[in-house]
């Protein structure tokens, strides 16, 4: 089969339908190329009884206006679910018990997180000059504004919870850009979060709210109702031996079904939104020395855990969830508390957790039995949150590639994917790896190449 259309996308994440989905709505004639046997890559939604759990990602952020009208645009199809009031609140675990998160003046006085001397010392990070290391880590650059128990407490927890990774290796620059930006920009982080909240705001930009997201009935109703939206004729799932060439002004795009049939895609544009480590057999006409900084891209291995009680003995979830610091040197890095987070996730006298373990300093758990696994998480559960009961539900998964870690190597990954796409016009690499890891990110991400392809 030979198939011509304006552009061809590879990989039905929530990248390549927001892709499909704007040029569609654009009139440019789509066609979605994706390995596995349904669209939406690791997004999953699973109901078991009263349970409702996640496997991928849990949560997102209302943190751009992309990602809000997204759901504006698919409002017929899809609700957005925000999280309850007293979800805002974070745990972090010291000593074997877990503290909230300073939110106010006062509280950040009293908490036992922070030393005493950091906590006079932050009164001074207004006039403290702004670092010249352009690779600089996250790590170097809150001790330097902040000090070093907000690193240990704060920030280092906050890595595990959305890179699973180390402040350590982890540069702000690429990692954190929006904490860059306030240094860099404004000099100052208390300085450039009070003047960006005084600063005029157009309609687009008011539409952000910020607030944690998921779906009315899990994350994947916004998968069902992107590719809904898109049309199941423009994708061609279960394919295998994707490969990519040029031809004349455009790209041949290769692939087998399952059934070992062979096809083929004609189009002027080929985007790709797969991970790094799938670029090099995709694109064999791409010499090594120009990919291998893209490929090189490391990747946390995660091990995440759904467990469930219909009858809670534990505290009382009233929080986000629970962050780990890795002082603690636990075998868990932090617990999300879905059912605190949004309704109808457990039964009412219930609890849902969502339990996560390895990331890039302990890539060794992904390597661990199952058996194993529920064993330490069980046991986590009960040391921190004590509660030894049996839980009523335990699903694990596994992710081998599951969050990009942008390094010190991510400037040199950059220029690679720039010199690429100026060496073949109408190729283009996106995804994870560049312009952030979120939710939001990617959307905002598909949206604006989607413009910028329209014009």
């Amino acid at each position: 089969m030979n198939i011509q259309t304006d552009i061809t996308i590879i990989g039905a994440g929530l990248t390549g339908l927001t892709l499909a989905f704007y040029l569609q709505k654009a009139g440019k004639k789509v066609a979605v190329i994706e390995k596995e046997d349904r669209v939406g890559g690791v997004i999953r939604s699973w109901k078991e009884g009263e349970f409702l759990f996640e496997s991928g990602p849990n949560t997102g952020v209302l943190s751009s206006p992309e990602i809000m009208e997204l759901f504006e645009d698919l409002r017929e199809k899809c609700t957005v679910d925000t999280a309850t009031p007293e979800s805002k609140r974070r745990w972090i675990l010291k000593n074997g018990r877990w503290h909230p998160l300073p939110s106010g003046l006062i509280s950040a006085l009293s908490t036992p997180l922070f030393t005493w001397k950091d906590k006079f010392n932050i009164l001074g990070e207004p006039f403290r000059p702004a670092g010249e290391n352009p690779v600089e880590s996250v790590a170097d650059m809150v001790v330097r504004r902040l000090g070093k128990s907000y690193l240990d407490y704060a920030v280092d927890p906050f890595i595990s919870g959305i890179y699973a990774g180390d402040p350590h290796t982890l540069v702000t620059r690429f990692a954190l850009p929006k904490l860059y930006r306030l240094e860099h920009h404004y000099g100052s982080f208390i300085r450039g979060t009070i003047k960006k909240q005084s600063e005029p705001k157009n309609a687009r930009e008011q539409k952000v709210t910020k607030e944690i997201f998921s779906a009315k009935c899990g994350l994947e109703q916004l998968i069902l109702a992107l590719g809904e939206a898109v049309g199941k004729e423009q994708f061609y799932t279960g394919s295998r031996k994707v490969k990519v060439m040029p031809s004349g002004k455009g790209y041949i795009t290769s692939f087998e079904n399952s059934a070992g049939v062979s096809s083929s895609v004609v189009s002027e544009q080929v985007i790709s939104t797969v991970g790094a480590y799938a670029l090099a057999d995709l694109f064999p006409f791409i010499s090594s020395d120009r990919l291998d900084p893209v490929t090189s891209l490391r990747y946390a291995r995660i091990v995440q855990a759904a467990v469930g009680y219909r009858n809670w003995n534990g505290p009382d979830l009233k929080a986000f969830g629970g962050l780990i610091p890795s002082l603690e040197k636990k075998n868990i890095l932090g617990i999300l508390f879905p059912s605190s987070i949004f309704t109808g996730r457990a039964p009412e006298k219930g609890a849902l957790l969502s339990v996560f373990c390895g990331g890039s300093r302990h890539p060794e758990f992904y390597e661990k039995s199952d058996e194993e696994i529920k064993g330490m998480v069980l046991g986590e559960i009960s040391a921190t949150m004590k509660v030894s009961d049996t839980p009523d539900l335990f699903k694990l998964f596994k992710y081998s590639h599951a969050i990009a870690q942008y390094e010190a190597s991510s400037e040199g990954r950059l220029d690679s994917i720039a010199e690429i796409q100026r060496q073949y016009p109408g190729l283009w690499l996106a995804g994870s790896i560049r312009d952030g890891i979120g939710m939001a990110d990617r959307v905002t991400q598909a949206r604006k190449l989607a413009d910028e392809l329209s014009c």
